[in-house]
């Protein structure tokens, strides 16, 4: 009994900081229907700022804690939903996610640039009182920490049902327009949500960091558990959460006691969180979330099949003279670039054709990378292999959350993702903790591809090849069935079509994709390890895709750039400031910018060839002043008209009109001169 009692009450208290996080989580959802992934980043944020109040700058604990709960976290949370999230809760998922996932990034940035890795410490409140429940003794800092989840729990309640701004709370809820017929003032609602749930992150944040330290990622990991809190009210219920917070609290400490390291089952113990929100996202019935399927897309031209082989030459020819130049290390890099532009086109597939959001790409690829090292057999029976047995993970996850969809399909993408980083990849059968695997360099026909430039350049031309895949499936039946179930599955339930099984197939292909790529970065590394696809690297490759392009093959390149930059710009210094954390700050501000834009820099870069085309064609006009005068008139049309017809007809338009072979018709039809002008290079 004593022992239970001594896994039971720690339990309780963990549980408690929980539901102090899940309640202010639950609380921000509710009233502007945004789901914030950083709100863990927030409380480890302000856990630092309360230790640099407390302990560096010397302040008393007690203003410490009200600076920090109620100025500097309240402030922020005003700044974050009048600025970055306003109106985002009629925003599609991709959006809504993508925009807190770089809060994310940019606070643990933030904090990493504000405060860099050092040793510190927190001391617990009221170190010198406790009390003693059996052979247990209960320190006051858990005391506090239940005292304090208490005094959260009565006064959400009082704030929601006994006060008039709590009723307008629960009205913006159901329709905010009504409200602000009725005089109310939905904003400043939202604000004062987002204030109130702010301030609880900062408050679990520093009840948990005498637990766990001032660590970037676990303070953060540790209050993102209040997630699977959260899911159990099902995001609107506090009595609920609650209740799935304490839970968890007590799950999480049995499994710590009862489970033996020895045992078979010790794997579990550190995935208990992220098992129990899984659990929760499939087995709890799903609530109607208003956050829908990415809608509406204006997504980038798809290119003509003659284009996509040329624009493929061109970028295997400029890689091949490129990489003439570079040394070995930055062959390395730039087979990394490729390795993350290929899990991109996955994004592209997954993402920004079929509308489904994945937090856990990387995981795929860790898996085709795993496969390809265990197998040890360097070819391309060996590679397709790897890749099938990625697919075949991702059927497998996409099965039980068949009828999930948006914000609750993505966060079981972020619990598959967390439990492969933290157990399947760290178990010795795979990579080991702290350990590598040794993989060998790919052969073809009996051909080693030792040089690493070589391995590059076949790397590139899997790039080229997946991209001309993607780019002619979007062009296809299955590419427009894609298009309609992203835009409007309501309209394809209504026709007859059934989109869960093809919603599978498009998980596995998409996996496939991503263990390809896993597979051939293993084979140019040759030594992996489970800390190259660890599920924080994922969301930051998720980010990257947003900022480049998540719907064209152009944005996937940009992104796996940018993604094989990042690393290396940490590493420097400007002004004598190390870039490490500026550079998470900088991707989670692009990201917030971008988001709104899925088609991201190539889309800038579409736009950009567009000016450039009409340029040349204005140019090609005026050294051809022997035109008819109806000729003219349809030439001049052609080259400043609008979106127009399919691609293939701008191709032949456009090389009509700069082949000099008579102009464009007279008789043409007007849509298919005004295509010229629309014509773009992918």
């Amino acid at each position: 009994m004593d022992k239970f009692i001594a896994y039971t009450l720690p339990g309780l208290f963990t549980g408690a900081a929980y539901a102090i996080a899940a309640s202010g989580l639950v609380l921000t959802y509710t009233t502007t229907r945004v789901f914030n992934i950083a709100h863990g980043a927030m409380g480890m944020v302000m856990s630092f700022l309360f230790w640099d109040f407390s302990v560096r700058q010397g302040l008393p604990v007690w203003l410490s804690l009200i600076l920090v709960l109620f100025v500097v976290a309240p402030l922020i949370g005003v700044f974050v939903q009048r600025v970055v999230c306003r109106n985002l809760g009629d925003a599609p998922v991709s959006v809504s996610l993508v925009v807190t996932v770089a809060m994310f990034v940019g606070l643990i940035g933030t904090a990493t640039a504000i405060w860099p890795s050092e040793p510190r410490s927190v001391q617990p409140f009221f170190t010198g009182v406790s009390l003693t429940v059996g052979d247990t003794i209960v320190t006051g800092h858990q005391i506090t920490t239940v005292l304090a989840s208490v005094a959260v729990a009565g006064g959400l309640y009082v704030l929601l049902n006994r006060t008039r701004i709590g009723t307008a709370m629960r009205a913006s809820v159901d329709n905010p327009e009504l409200l602000q017929l009725f005089g109310g003032k939905p904003e400043t609602v939202a604000a004062l949500a987002w204030a109130v749930g702010t301030s609880l992150a900062a408050l679990a944040g520093i009840l948990l960091v005498s637990v766990v330290g001032l660590d970037y990622y676990q303070l953060t990991l540790l209050v993102i558990n209040a997630f699977a809190a959260a899911l159990v009210g099902r995001l609107k219920s506090l009595p609920l959460t609650f209740a799935g917070a304490m839970a968890l609290g007590l799950a999480d400490a049995y499994a710590l006691g009862y489970i033996p390291p020895e045992s078979a089952f010790s794997d579990l113990r550190p995935i208990v969180p992220p098992l129990f929100l899984f659990a929760a996202l499939v087995l709890l019935p799903q609530a109607p979330l208003r956050i829908g399927q990415v809608k509406g897309i204006v997504a980038a031209p798809v290119p003509t099949p003659s284009r996509i082989a040329v624009s493929g030459i061109v970028l295997v020819v400029a890689v091949f003279v490129l990489t003439g130049t570079l040394s070995e290390p930055n062959l390395l890099l730039a087979g990394t670039a490729a390795t993350f532009a290929i899990v991109m086109l996955s994004l592209v597939l997954l993402t920004g054709y079929g509308g489904h959001v994945s937090l856990s790409q990387l995981s795929f690829a860790g898996i085709g990378a795993l496969a390809y090292a265990k197998l040890d057999d360097p070819s391309l029976l060996g590679l397709a292999v790897s890749a099938l047995i990625a697919a075949a993970v991702g059927a497998l996850v996409a099965l039980p959350v068949l009828r999930l969809t948006g914000l609750y399909l993505a966060l079981s993408t972020l619990a598959f993702g967390v439990i492969m980083d933290k157990v399947v990849f760290q178990d010795e059968r795979a990579f080991g903790f702290g350990g590598a695997l040794e993989a060998r360099r790919l052969s073809i026909a009996g051909v080693d591809i030792a040089s690493t430039r070589s391995y590059v350049m076949l790397m590139v031309v899997f790039f080229v090849l997946v991209g001309a895949a993607v780019l002619m499936m979007r062009r296809g039946a299955i590419g427009r069935l894609l298009i309609a179930m992203r835009d409007s599955p309501a309209a394809c339930g209504t026709l007859g079509l059934d989109l869960r099984w093809f919603r599978v197939g498009l998980f596995a292909a998409s996996a496939g994709v991503a263990g390809l790529a896993g597979a051939l970065f293993a084979g140019l590394r040759q030594t992996i390890g489970a800390s190259d696809f660890s599920y924080f690297q994922g969301l930051l490759l998720l980010l990257l895709a947003v900022v480049a392009g998540m719907t064209s093959v152009t944005g996937a390149a940009l992104g796996g750039l940018g993604l094989m930059l990042l690393p290396v710009l940490q590493a420097k210094e400007a002004f004598g400031v190390p870039l490490g954390g500026i550079m998470f700050i900088i991707v989670g501000v692009g990201a917030v910018l971008a988001a709104r834009d899925p088609n991201g820099l190539a889309n800038q870069a579409f736009k950009l060839g567009r000016f450039l085309e009409r340029r040349v064609l204005g140019q090609v006009r005026a050294n051809l002043p022997d035109l008819g005068p109806g000729r003219a008139a349809a030439w001049d049309e052609g080259a400043d008209g609008a979106d127009g017809l399919a691609d293939e007809q701008a191709d032949d338009l456009v090389d009509t009109m700069i082949g000099g072979l008579g102009g464009v018709p007279a008789d043409a039809p007007t849509d298919l001169r005004k295509a010229a002008g629309a014509h773009v290079t992918p």
